[in-house]
């Protein structure tokens, strides 16, 4: 039930701290910013901390759990009924390396669920956008509900890195195969329309998805791992196997592709 919190308030929080965040991102990009790694294969800029230090000041309330990339899970998200989850910089790479395929992911989920998404991508001035039972719209304008008819040669969006490491082209050989930066922005075209699906076996994590998903459900797209499971956000750990996103024809089909390759033993 989401009858007790006022979603358009809740959006009207994100739009309104939206601007600086994209501003943070502009100065810093393609300018000569600090970056490190935080692991293996992944970096942070200074940028992601500036972003994720504002939305953390300017969008939490008391009673509101949090969930970031950036900033260490408290796990009150567990038992709160009304959590944001954000990514302040998705494809941080991309960012890093100069390339306008990076997007700032605001969320918000109640009891679980998502119910308010914005993925603004500030290099090209584009932002996404949706609320629960309200529609999706890209810079205002709405977003219709995908087709799910039969899709001779399909459209789908890859990672770059997943591609060099692991080859995916046996999955859909009919498939046009496009290789782009944030996940959240690739999740955001199929929802558009400019891809028909996004697949990846990589871990994902809640701040990566959670507010594409709410954009996806408005048009008809609900996220599925490999397995075939649905997404879920109210897990102990907020990471998944992988993502199969498109309209449920054309997942059910990847999917049953992935179990033939995959069985389950």
């Amino acid at each position: 039930m989401t009858t007790e919190i006022d979603l358009t308030e809740i959006l009207g929080r994100a739009r309104a701290v939206l601007p600086e965040a994209s501003a943070i991102a502009m100065r810093n990009f393609r300018a000569a910013v600090g970056s490190w790694e935080k692991g293996p294969g992944q970096i942070v800029t200074e940028a992601d901390v500036a972003i994720d230090r504002l939305l953390h000041e300017r969008l939490r309330r008391p009673g509101e759990a949090w969930l970031s990339e950036e900033t260490a899970d408290d796990r009150s998200r567990l038992t709160g009924r009304g959590c944001w989850v954000v990514d302040p910089i998705d494809g941080t790479r991309s960012f890093a390396e100069g390339k306008p395929e990076f997007s700032i992911c605001i969320g918000y989920l109640v009891d679980g669920q998502p119910v308010v998404g914005i993925v603004a991508n500030p290099a090209t001035g584009e932002t996404f956008e949706a609320v629960a039972g309200q529609g999706a719209t890209l810079n205002g304008q709405p977003l219709p509900r995908l087709p799910d008819g039969p899709i001779a040669q399909p459209r789908i969006a890859a990672s770059r890195t997943e591609v060099r490491k692991r080859p995916l082209a046996w999955l859909a050989p009919d498939a046009v195969w496009t290789m782009l930066g944030s996940l959240a922005l690739k999740l955001a075209f199929v929802a558009a329309g400019r891809f028909d699906a996004y697949v990846t076996l990589r871990r994902t994590n809640d701040w990566d998805i959670a507010a594409a998903d709410v954009i996806l459900r408005e048009v008809g797209v609900r996220l599925a791992e490999p397995d075939g499971t649905p997404v879920r956000y109210d897990g102990e750990q907020p990471t998944h196997k992988g993502l199969v996103a498109a309209p449920a024809g054309l997942q059910r089909i990847l999917l049953d592709r992935l179990a033939a390759a995959f069985p389950v033993r």
